[in-house]
């Protein structure tokens, strides 16, 4: 075993070295943080101002939660194209057979790229955390929430960063891995909303309004029942479970201003998403015959405290469809190979 962690430690200090010797790294990590600086900066006083407005507390945490979304969403963007061509780059440059002719073996060749991006990753997470400390120096942000959030934060450049390294060994063309790497990002993000809405919309529900009014004589006139349809979003509000922003708000603990709202992105986008689980209202009574009394709809805490957390239903699916590329890649780079597609090399 120990033998293993060291030719996997080996590939992956090759992959990092390799990384770190070349100038674009440096500014690729340059122009992320100028651009966590400025927005920071922006975001910073525009909370202040509406804090300040609303008579909030503090800004802390509305600005901690929107960095660490700001750093998922250029992450996810920036890990598939440091992993999406770990293997088939290597293959292409003809200098993949070097190591396959070596003591190492193929599982410790694709786990050893695979850590490589995932720590690369990891270097724009570490990049914010200056303004993460920003963020807490406001005030008002929960330990809790740090860090669950950064864990979290973590795991999901993991995953990006596993599919990527999965699919360049599964797929020849490098061009086409990083695509195909993007393409599941991007259905994790935003295809996993574009079917909740149109899930919902698909599946709608009919609300039936019983309506009475007083025509002047005391009598009271019942009018024709009106029908209309409200979206079925309860049917499918499990689409979201493997969306890497709703997992990241599912997962960090929700916290409340004095108000009973929640203080930052996370409990907002949580609200949300849980919201989505209570089945809509199928009927309802509007009459001015008699005085009624109109319920007050439920407060962010009551929806959040009385609906179902999924953040690790949506962690577990991801992990599933990374560990599956990675066994993929095993299983296609491993040689000797018995077949191998026309016009291709196994090096």
């Amino acid at each position: 075993m120990t033998g293993f962690w060291r030719g996997l430690w080996l590939i992956a200090s090759i992959e990092l070295r390799q990384r770190v010797r070349g100038v674009a790294w440096y500014v690729l990590l340059g122009v992320f943080m100028l651009l966590l600086l400025v927005v920071t900066v922006l975001l910073a006083i525009t909370l202040g101002g509406i804090a300040s407005a609303s008579g909030a507390q503090t800004a802390g945490p509305a600005l901690f939660s929107t960095v660490i979304y700001f750093v998922l969403l250029l992450g996810t963007l920036v890990a598939p194209a440091l992993s999406g061509n770990a293997i088939n780059g290597d293959r292409e440059a003809g200098t993949l057979a070097t190591t396959q002719v070596t003591l190492v073996t193929t599982p410790q060749l694709v786990l050893g790229k695979f850590l490589a991006a995932w720590f690369t990753a990891l270097a724009f997470l570490a990049v914010s955390v200056p303004f993460l400390i920003a963020a807490q120096v406001l005030g008002g942000v929960q330990g809790s929430t740090i860090g669950i959030s950064i864990a979290v934060l973590a795991a999901e450049l993991g995953v990006v960063s596993a599919v990527g390294v999965g699919l360049s060994g599964i797929i020849r063309r490098p061009l086409f891995s990083v695509v195909v790497t993007y393409l599941v990002v991007a259905a994790l993000s935003v295809g996993t909303l574009i079917g909740f809405a149109l899930g919902g919309f698909a599946l709608q529900t009919h609300h039936t309004v019983h309506a009475s009014y007083d025509n002047g004589s005391g009598v009271c006139q019942v009018q024709p029942d009106y029908v209309d349809s409200v979206p079925g979003f309860d049917k499918v509000w499990w689409m979201l479970a493997a969306n890497p922003y709703v997992v990241l708000a599912d997962a960090v603990p929700a916290h409340y201003d004095s108000s009973g709202n929640p203080d930052d992105l996370f409990g907002s986008l949580k609200f949300a998403e849980r919201g989505a689980q209570i089945a809509p209202v199928i009927q309802t009574s509007v009459s001015d015959c008699t005085p009624s009394i109109v319920p007050s709809s439920p407060s962010a805490r009551e929806v959040i405290d009385s609906t179902v957390p999924n953040w690790f239903v949506g962690l577990l699916l991801q992990f599933a469809v990374a560990v599956a590329a990675l066994i993929g890649a095993v299983t296609l780079t491993r040689t000797p190979a018995r077949r191998l597609a026309s016009g291709n090399r196994i090096a």
